[in-house]
């Protein structure tokens, strides 16, 4: 809208003189700067609608054609199992027979089936090694049904394996780069069952927060309505928003949700301070405040350094003796340089962080600073531990 306008000023100025393409200036950067400062996000990156989503399918087979990486059979007796079923559907009677390969491997094959799927389409596959066996390189997945959670089977997989890392090794050294007994085939299944779900013939369809917020999910509803000119949009809890589409030109589905999908909504959040104590890590959100306190840090540090001397007795002494002498070193760091630092109340992300860095200290004592300001009633935000 503001670069519309801002347009719309440069075609005006364009025969007029200097001082009024000086002001142009002025204007343009005035409503950048403001459409900077209200920057909103499209309602696809912020919320899905139901029904509209990937499956997950699994399913369970055998990886050939190893070079004596595979499973050993005296661990393994399910590959063994396996095999043998295998090899009767063949045709070939192992009955009775002792199995040695080690160029079979038993894998889970896992993969994601995304909405709307055609028969007939390729999907990528995981395969990950099930037993002990020690590299899939060089291996072929043979055919394997894979199935959802519903116990049918939606797609079936078969190829050769690409393995990302490697394995090597000699008597007395190996190296392991990567993991070599999981591997991936592009294009490894081919759909077989297509999953139900027609958008034209629905009379309702809920649109789902990623983040569920009471503000946001009203916002989203309130872009739909003005959009479409009626209220079709209802806000029903944090997460969800109703689409009632009864009346609606449903032959044109996918157009009305492609429009939905494309509306801005300016997102609203929890003020929250997320902190990893394991490896230091802060991350504070923008909407965080404090009132007013007063906040002072200081660490006791007591260096003590040992420097042992060797004495030894005068030339031609007859009862002298070589000692060790110790010598230690004590030194005391109260921190004593360290000054108090006023946060006034009211102030935002940056003014925080200025404030904390003021005080001269690492990640591990701010996460200190955070929980003694919280525990003070002066953080205005939650804060959240992983």
């Amino acid at each position: 809208m503001a670069f519309k306008l801002v347009q719309q000023i440069a075609t005006f100025i364009q025969a007029k003189s200097r001082p009024l393409m000086a002001l142009f200036v002025a204007l343009s950067c005035f409503f950048w700067s403001f459409d900077a400062a209200n920057a909103a996000s499209r309602v696809k990156d912020i919320a899905e609608f139901e029904g509209i989503r990937d499956n997950i399918l699994v399913g369970y087979g055998l990886v050939v054609g190893l070079n004596g990486t595979g499973d050993s059979l005296a661990n393994s007796p399910f590959t063994e199992q396996s095999l043998t079923s295998m090899l009767e559907r063949l045709g070939v009677n192992t009955s009775g027979e002792t199995l040695k390969t080690k160029n079979v491997a038993a894998v889970v094959v896992t993969a994601t089936l995304p909405p709307f799927q055609r028969q007939g389409t390729k999907i990528d596959i995981v395969v990950s090694s099930l037993g002990d066996a020690t590299n899939l390189m060089g291996g072929t997945l043979v055919v394997t049904p894979l199935m959802a959670a519903d116990g049918e089977v939606y797609a079936v997989a078969q190829g050769t394996l690409t393995v990302a890392g490697f394995a090597v090794g000699g008597a007395a050294e190996s190296i392991t780069r990567g993991v070599p007994t999981t591997a991936r085939i592009v294009n490894g299944a081919i759909v077989e069952r297509e999953l139900g779900f027609d958008l034209a013939t629905l009379t309702s369809l809920r649109i789902s927060l990623r983040n569920p917020d009471l503000t946001t999910s009203r916002r989203i509803a309130a872009a739909i309505n003005d959009y479409i000119g009626k209220g079709i949009a209802e806000p029903t809890d944090p997460s969800t928003v109703v689409l009632n589409l009864e009346g609606s030109d449903r032959a044109n589905m996918v157009d009305l949700l492609a429009d939905i999908e494309q509306l801005q909504v300016n997102p609203d959040q929890t003020a929250r301070v997320v902190i990893d104590e394991q490896s230091g890590i802060i991350v504070i959100g923008s909407e965080v405040k404090v009132d007013t306190v007063a906040i002072a840090q200081g660490n006791l540090t007591v260096r003590i350094t040992e420097t042992p001397q060797v004495s030894q007795p005068a030339p031609f002494s007859e009862n002298g003796e070589t000692v060790v002498v110790p010598r230690t070193d004590i030194q005391v760091d109260d921190d004593s340089d360290k000054k108090l630092t006023i946060l006034k109340e009211g102030v935002r992300l940056q003014d925080l962080v200025d404030g904390l860095n003021a005080l001269g200290i690492g990640p591990r004592d701010m996460i200190s600073i955070l929980q003694a300001i919280k525990a003070a009633g002066a953080l205005q935000a939650d804060i959240e531990l992983m």
